[in-house]
């Protein structure tokens, strides 16, 4: 598709295949991004969710952290879904020992914070932005935004507060995976910054 997006799916560890095929469904072109020439050459990036601390070695045995952070800082748009979420915090609360993100987003991430894999659930939440209609959320091991700084908008909380969708700038993070229910608008919103971003170029 002419005039489409180049968006990369990070490809060290994770759920890159659902995230691929969300954002082709919707009309981008998307490029596995493991190496720094290949994120130099998208307009956008995915972080997926996967485990955060498994990532965050892969980026730096691949080279990778430092490019993803100073693309980051200039600007270009980011994605993250659960682990990339935590990817993206400034802060990780409970990381294991030696853990690091790539940050840019003010706020103070819990890892795991719903317990074991076997206390995942399901529910339905407002999330203003993509209009009435309810988003259906999955959490798998999900993480928790329990500090969001005063740049963050709150896109989505829990009945109890917690605070699992944010958006800062030109960054973008989720506690669940929009990509493994076949809810497309947090990908929609996502690809029209995407969008933006490349017009101003």
């Amino acid at each position: 598709m002419a005039g489409s997006p180049r968006v990369g799916v990070l490809a060290l560890q994770g759920d890159v295949r659902e995230h691929a095929a969300m954002l082709a469904g919707l009309g981008a072109e998307v490029a596995l991004v493991r190496r720094p020439e290949e994120l130099a050459a998208v307009d956008g990036l995915v972080i997926p969710g996967g485990e955060s601390s498994v990532i965050d070695k892969l980026s730096r045995t691949f080279g990778m952290q430092q490019p993803i952070r100073a693309a980051i800082a200039a600007g270009l748009p980011v994605y993250g879904t659960c682990a990339g979420l935590i990817l993206l915090a400034n802060e990780v609360l409970d990381g294991i020992e030696g853990q690091q993100s790539f940050g840019g987003m003010d706020v103070s991430v819990r890892r795991n914070a719903f317990g074991r894999q076997t206390e995942s659930f399901e529910t339905g939440l407002d999330v203003p932005v993509l209009g009435d209609e309810p988003v259906h959320a999955t959490f798998i091991r999900a993480p928790i935004v329990e500090r969001a700084g005063d740049g963050v908008e709150v896109l989505a909380s829990l009945p109890d507060g917690g605070i699992v969708a944010v958006r800062q700038g030109a960054l973008l993070g989720t506690s669940f995976h929009p990509e493994v229910d076949g809810e497309t608008r947090f990908h929609q919103l996502f690809l029209e910054g995407v969008r933006e971003h490349v017009a101003g170029r």
